[in-house]
C-alpha cells in the first residue's frame, strides 16, 4: 500500500483529492493534526515518509515543500503554478501525446496543468502538432469559470451573507493580460505569442468552459471544420478527454460537467468561422481530477480509478 501525503489538503483542490482517494484500499493517506499543519518539522517528516506527495499550495510554499524532500523515491504531484514550465518536471496531461505520458511514467516530479490552461492546451496542442495551426498564430481565448477557482476567499465572498451585489453578474478579470496561466499556455502549445486571455468568473460554484475562436484563414493544409473534428476524435479516445458535440437548445453551460473529472471537446461554426470549446470542472480535470489521474498512471492502474466520469 502506497503512502500519500496531501500538503495543503484544507484547500478546495486538496479536499477533492482526499475525497477521491479516501475509499481506496491501495493507498494510505497520511495526516497531520491541525496544530501541526504548517509546522515545518512535521511537514518535512511527512513529505519524506510519503511515497506520493500532492502539493496543493501557493507557488512559494510549493517550492519550499519540494526543497524539503530528501527521499529520492518520493513522487511529487504539484497542483500549483510553480513548476508547470520547468523542463525538469513532467507536464501532467497524458492525453496530449504519448511522449508526455511516457515522461509522467518515468518522472518523480509532475506538474498538474492549470484550470484555464487545461482547456486551451487541449484545444490548441493537437492542431499545432498536426501542422493545422501555425506556431505564429495570434489567438484569443475566453474562459468562463465557477468561483471555487478563486479559492477560499472567493468562495467566502460569493457565499457570505452580506455579499457584494456586483457578484450577481459575471465578472471579467486578469485585465492586465499577465495571468499566471499564460506562460504555461504558450510553452506547452509551442506558440510564439501568448494568446489574448479573457477569463470570466460567474455566480456558480464549479465548472468551466474555454472557447477559442478561429478564422478559417488561420487553418493550414486545407483542413476545414470537419478535419478539425477528426483530429480531436482521433486524439482523445480514452474517456477522460473525449470529443462530444452537444448543446442545450442552442446554449452551452459552463456547469455541464460540475462534479466530474472528465473533459469534453467540441467544434462549432463553419469553415469560415470556427469555435473550439472545452468543457470540464475547474476542480476536476482542471485540478484534482488531473492530479489523481497522474497518480493512477504512476501506480499502473486504470486512469479513471476513483474518478467521477
Amino acid at each position: 500500500m502506497k503512502k500519500i501525503f496531501i500538503d495543503g489538503k484544507a484547500g478546495t483542490t486538496g479536499l477533492r483529492i482526499e475525497e477521491r482517494l479516501s475509499a481506496r484500499d491501495d493507498v494510505e493517506i497520511l495526516s497531520l493534526p491541525e496544530e501541526l499543519r504548517k509546522d515545518p518539522v512535521a511537514r518535512k517528516k511527512m513529505l519524506n515518509e510519503a511515497d506520493f506527495v500532492f502539493l496543493c499550495l501557493p507557488d512559494v510554499a510549493a517550492k519550499e515543500a519540494v526543497a524539503m524532500i530528501e527521499n529520492p523515491e518520493t513522487v511529487v504531484i504539484d497542483a500549483s503554478t510553480a513548476h508547470r514550465t520547468n523542463d525538469d518536471w513532467a507536464y501532467g496531461f497524458p492525453e496530449l501525446s504519448k511522449s508526455l505520458e511516457e515522461k509522467i511514467l518515468s518522472s518523480k516530479r509532475i506538474a498538474v496543468p492549470g484550470c484555464h490552461a487545461s482547456g486551451f492546451i487541449a484545444l490548441i496542442y493537437p492542431l499545432i502538432e498536426e501542422g493545422v495551426l501555425s506556431k505564429d498564430s495570434l489567438l484569443t481565448v475566453h474562459s468562463l469559470t465557477g468561483y471555487s477557482g478563486g479559492g477560499k476567499k472567493m468562495i467566502a465572498d460569493y457565499e457570505g451573507e452580506n455579499r457584494n451585489p456586483l457578484l450577481d453578474a459575471p465578472r471579467q478579470y486578469a485585465l492586465s493580460q499577465t495571468h499566471k496561466h499564460l506562460p504555461e499556455m504558450t510553452k506547452i502549445t509551442s506558440l510564439k505569442t501568448a494568446p489574448v486571455f479573457s477569463p470570466i468568473v460567474g455566480d456558480f460554484y464549479s465548472g468551466m468552459e474555454v472557447s477559442v475562436p478561429l478564422f478559417g484563414s488561420q487553418i493550414q493544409g486545407g483542413v476545414g471544420l470537419n478535419g478539425i473534428k477528426e483530429i480531436y476524435q482521433k486524439r482523445y479516445q480514452n474517456g477522460l478527454v473525449s470529443y462530444r458535440e452537444a448543446d442545450e437548445d442552442g446554449f452551452l453551460s459552463a456547469g455541464a460537467l460540475t462534479g466530474k473529472d472528465r473533459m469534453e471537446i467540441s467544434v462549432y461554426g463553419n469553415d469560415e468561422r470556427i469555435l473550439l470549446v472545452a468543457r470540464y470542472d475547474n476542480l476536476g480535470k482542471g485540478a484534482s481530477g488531473a492530479a489523481v489521474e497522474c497518480l493512477n498512471l504512476k501506480l499502473g492502474c486504470a486512469k479513471e480509478k476513483s474518478l467521477v466520469l
